[in-house]
């Protein structure tokens, strides 16, 4: 591990670090130096990394410069647990913050020297979670979810637990689970930043729009840091976002990166919407910016799409190609990029791949409202419409509102013939974000177009027919995994030191439906007139 000499101060008084750490329910144990003085217990930078994770609300420099403290204490240390779980976390905030993900892979083995100086059962909760946060931004929310649930068995008022598993769950799809360890939280943490921030991210997973934004605003009020404050204004912008408010949206990102100026999020967001606002010079320098900074496979799908809308055919090819690009060098550091792999191939690539990459993030148990989208959108792409619909339906429930999955159901519906449905999801995709995406809404406004009023005396088939899916696809989750909180956790397999094991990232192997009444884009008019299903469930000639 290479080594980068800045320590923390030693000279605060032992005496008000206990204190501290006592106060936020972390203790030092474990061997120090026989030659002198017990090592101080962690200060508050170590603290907020271990309780935070990678959304700590730390600036590049000060994570910078707790790692590098940690380094050195390590250095004479090699058998403080604690130091190499704040390590670990460190390097995780970092990840996430910058956007790098080797120092994903730093952190596992730091998290992994912790539990072999401390087995978790032997109350090494830290370095436990933090292999769960690590999970979770590797978007392996099932082994996130192990972990922490390991820890909640054991310990159920270790409020550092109920970030992670609303994180995991959210993940997996499982709401009901998420709002119940939100509720918990409350109870053990409340009003903290942390908490309303957890709480808003529920909120807005539940539909409840206007909750979410008055807890990300409390958030805001509450920061302490100008991190802290900038993820906050991140959420409100994207809350703005999704309800139609571009130039709203804006503001909040301007604030957020004049606190961080290379807050990679932001720079996207602020694309987005000045993209929206017509503003493309500055929507493609914020985006070359964030791919910069953080060269992550969504926003160089995001910016092939608005060069693409522009009639800018070389730009966009040339994005969507590291839209592969940069997945694949996501995998190689455990983090999976699948969902936005599989959103290009549907859209852009091949939709009988984004199938088979989405159907295999569906059987690990990976079910949120935006893979039960993209599965649904790649099944109608590939000649699937009926199987594809039960997926947006699945994605569109009363709560969570998506302009882009109402844009979705409402063009399968039109490609199969319900009109009623269409023609209101349409509109309502229009009226919720008219701004959604550069190259779709220009589809959708021609599609209700088409459609026009509906018939007099009142639609006839509102929902369309019943159906049931395909048998090479795993069945439709009975909501038994919301329940799982309630059941006791089984110790998970794991390594050596009986810990769960973090997988990394997913792997993956490399219709019967009526013509659309217009066609979207090239792919779509190749796939309209594609033959039906064989015997096997899979599309012929696809």
């Amino acid at each position: 591990m290479k080594k980068r000499y800045a320590p923390l101060a030693r000279n605060a008084v032992i005496a008000s670090l206990v204190a501290g750490a006592v106060a936020t329910g972390i203790v030092l144990v474990g061997p120090g130096r026989d030659d002198g003085p017990p090592l101080p217990a962690p200060g508050p930078a170590a603290r907020t990394v271990l309780a935070e994770g990678p959304g700590a609300a730390l600036s590049g420099a000060e994570l910078s410069a707790l790692i590098a403290g940690q380094e050195h204490r390590l250095a004479g240390n090699p058998g403080d647990h604690l130091s190499w779980a704040v390590l670990g976390s460190a390097y995780l905030a970092q990840g996430a913050l910058l956007g790098d993900r080797t120092d994903f892979r730093r952190a596992e083995k730091a998290l992994r020297r912790s539990l072999e100086a401390l087995p978790g059962e032997k109350g090494n909760a830290d370095a436990q979670l933090g292999m769960a946060a690590l999970a979770n931004a590797r978007r392996d929310f099932a082994t996130a979810r192990r972990w922490a649930e390991s820890v909640r068995a054991r310990s159920p008022e270790q409020w550092t637990a109920y970030p992670v598993l609303i994180d995991a769950y959210s993940g997996l799809g499982s709401y009901g689970a998420a709002a119940k360890a939100l509720q918990t939280l409350e109870e053990l943490r409340p009003r903290t930043v942390q908490t309303l921030m957890r709480a808003s991210q529920v909120h807005r997973d539940n539909g409840r729009h206007e909750d979410a934004e008055a807890l990300a605003d409390e958030a805001s009020s509450r920061s302490g840091g100008k991190a802290e404050r900038a993820a906050a204004l991140h959420r409100l912008g994207e809350l703005a976002w999704e309800r139609g408010e571009p130039k709203q949206a804006a503001a909040y990102f301007d604030t957020a990166l004049r606190l961080e100026p290379g807050h990679h999020p932001s720079l996207a967001g602020r694309g987005r919407a000045s993209a929206a606002l017509g503003r493309t010079d500055d929507a493609l320098r914020d985006y070359g910016a964030a791919i910069e900074r953080a060269p992550m496979p969504e926003y160089a799908l995001q910016a092939g799409e608005l060069y693409e809308s522009l009639g800018m055919a070389g730009e966009a090819r040339a994005h969507y190609e590291k839209v592969r690009r940069l997945a694949a060098k996501a995998r190689k550091y455990g983090v999976s990029e699948e969902l936005a792999l599989a959103r290009y191939e549907a859209d852009h690539g091949l939709a009988k791949a984004a199938v088979q990459r989405l159907a295999q993030e569906w059987k690990r148990g990976h079910r949120s409202a935006h893979v039960s989208d993209a599965l649904g959108w790649a099944l109608y792409r590939a000649g699937r419409a009926q199987e594809g619909l039960k997926y947006l339906k699945r994605a569109t429930p009363p709560g969570l509102r998506s302009a882009l999955s109402l844009y979705h159901q409402g063009e399968i519906e039109r490609a199969l013939g319900q009109d009623g449905p269409a023609r209101r999801h349409l509109r309502e995709a229009l009226r919720l974000n008219p701004y959604f995406s550069p190259l779709l809404v220009p589809r959708a406004k021609r599609a209700v177009s088409v459609l026009g009023n509906p018939p007099p005396g009142g639609p006839v088939d509102v929902e369309g027919e019943p159906w049931t899916t395909d048998e090479d696809l795993p069945p439709e989750d009975d909501g038994a995994a919301e329940d799982r909180e309630e059941r006791p956790s089984r110790r998970p397999g794991g390594d050596a030191s009986g810990e769960p094991r973090d997988s990394g990232s997913a792997r993956p192997r490399d219709g019967d439906s009526r013509a659309p009444r217009e066609p979207r884009h090239p792919q779509e008019s190749r796939q309209a007139g594609s033959p039906r299903e064989t015997h096997d469930g899979e599309p012929s000639g696809t």
